[in-house]
């Protein structure tokens, strides 16, 4: 099936990156242009551009944006100390999404093999390894959301949290992928988005993506996902992941868990939809996951007014993380797997490899 994505977040052009605006989404649509990494690394921070794997094609083109600034140094020692520089700040920018640590040590290792390039060969290596990322990423979302759209049946209700859609990745979504593929079809389906709180990326974006595709779907508030499920209007939950551990522990925007609690209780199966790049085979369990935490001003404030005192102390974690044993199965662009994680993740993992 061939289907072109309703979005696109991220685009390159003569070495210039231009990233889609999510802090003025729905109200506005304009992109931001880029001529140098570190004003991108802002944009990161800043969740201008958001979601694990757009984080991870942002911070790899952020690569390449370092190697053309640096094209012009003396030697490639200094290139590629310059390089590592780069990709420090990067990777400090958010923590927890494990694709953005990903795509900058996958340029490191790769430029660090090319011992007989110039420095301005060494840019244009960069450059060509971004767009493959980025190429990749876009034939992995096609992929997760061939796999995924078997299970999504007619007259389904399905329940998504945060945004795992175009905009979180190159352009077709890991969570959201799925019922774009099935829409395609002619399937009918009924999607409710939570609106999750505190930046609402659920009704902001999810609930746009969703409705400029001409989906069926409907904003709800964190709270009322219970009540949905005990009417029995939830069929099926798809959410995305920031980070996957080896046993199969997912971490995700924060109220993810409380979700999967719910859907465990109400006996409704719940998927993780992420590319291979999101399992962290190096984490034995999801505790060792960092857990990014941000301005207490995300929760005291409400569209920019402040809905809280002023000086009350605030705990804001972006994520959380849900056990695997609350996870019914993970869609990856190698299909759906199963438990026990520790093992298919494994094997999906060196698929990817080989």
């Amino acid at each position: 099936m061939k289907l072109q994505p309703i979005v696109q977040p991220i685009q390159w052009r003569h070495q210039t990156l231009f990233l889609l605006d999510q802090t003025a989404l729905p109200g506005g649509y304009r992109y931001r242009r880029y001529k140098r990494y570190r004003p991108v690394g802002d944009a990161i921070k800043t969740m201008i551009v958001r979601g694990a794997p757009a984080i991870g094609c942002t911070a790899a083109y952020a690569m390449a944006l370092a190697a053309y600034q640096w094209k012009h140094v003396l030697s490639r020692d200094q290139f590629l100390k310059n390089m590592n520089t780069a990709a420090e700040y990067l990777i400090a920018t958010r923590p927890t999404a494990v694709n953005l640590a990903w795509a900058v040590h996958r340029i490191l290792n790769y430029i660090s093999t090319l011992s007989d390039y110039s420095t301005k060969m060494l840019a244009q290596a960069v450059e060509a390894e971004a767009v493959k990322i980025f190429d990749e990423d876009m034939a992995m979302g096609a992929a997760i959301g061939r796999a995924g759209m078997k299970l999504i049946k007619k007259g389904y209700g399905i329940l998504t949290h945060c945004n795992a859609g175009g905009l979180a990745t190159s352009g077709f979504g890991t969570a959201l992928a799925p019922m774009y593929f099935a829409h395609a079809k002619g399937v009918s389906f009924k999607v409710y988005a939570d609106e999750t709180r505190p930046l609402l990326q659920g009704a902001r974006l999810t609930a746009w993506e969703l409705q400029t595709a001409g989906i069926d779907v409907t904003t709800i508030t964190d709270n009322m996902a219970a009540k949905l499920m005990a009417e029995k209007k939830i069929n099926l939950i798809i959410v995305g992941a920031d980070r996957i551990a080896a046993n199969g522990d997912t971490a995700n925007k924060i109220g993810t868990y409380s979700v999967a609690v719910l859907a465990q209780y109400h006996r409704i199966p719940l998927y993780v939809a992420a590319p291979s790049s999101t399992i962290d085979g190096t984490l034995k369990n999801g505790d060792a996951i960092p857990i990014e935490e941000r301005h207490p001003d995300e929760v005291r404030k409400f569209s920019g007014r402040f809905t809280a005192p002023k000086n009350v102390a605030v705990y804001n974690p972006a994520f959380d993380v849900t056990p695997a044993k609350l996870i019914h199965g993970i869609i990856t662009e190698k299909g759906i797997v199963y438990a026990p994680y520790r093992t298919s993740l494994k094997r999906c993992l060196y698929k990817k490899k080989h």
